[in-house]
């Protein structure tokens, strides 16, 4: 099993930044894909960035040029540095660990952290 861990989540006024951290622990060798998701009110989960243990990254196009994934696989942990933040990037963030397992793939998620902008 995989534990994740999050933390950075708050209140923030448009414009401002905030960077989430989240560290696995547990059986985390072959962590292959780590990402953040975010699910506000009424909507269904969505991605928000993935990066791959060789550092590949994808994001949403709505926080391009907006958000930075990175990631520590010396220290299993992913981070997500968000600026210039809007209303609308009010959500939870969950935190998200992508293996195989037994041949099949296998998805862990975090607690999620409340992220809101205020204006």
């Amino acid at each position: 099993q995989v534990q994740l861990v999050e933390s950075g989540g708050g209140l923030v006024l448009v414009g401002q930044s905030l960077k989430l951290s989240c560290a696995a622990s547990g059986s985390t060798f072959g962590i292959n894909y780590m990402g953040w998701y975010r699910q506000a009110p009424g909507k269904q989960r969505e991605l928000v960035a993935d990066i791959s243990s060789g550092g590949r990254t994808n994001y949403a196009d709505s926080v391009k040029g907006r958000f930075t994934i990175s990631r520590d696989n010396a220290k299993n942990t992913v981070y997500l540095q968000m600026n210039s933040l809007k209303p609308e990037d009010t959500a939870v963030y969950f935190c998200n660990a992508r293996m195989m397992r037994f041949g099949a793939p296998a998805d862990y998620w975090g607690q999620g952290t409340q992220v809101t902008v205020s204006s």
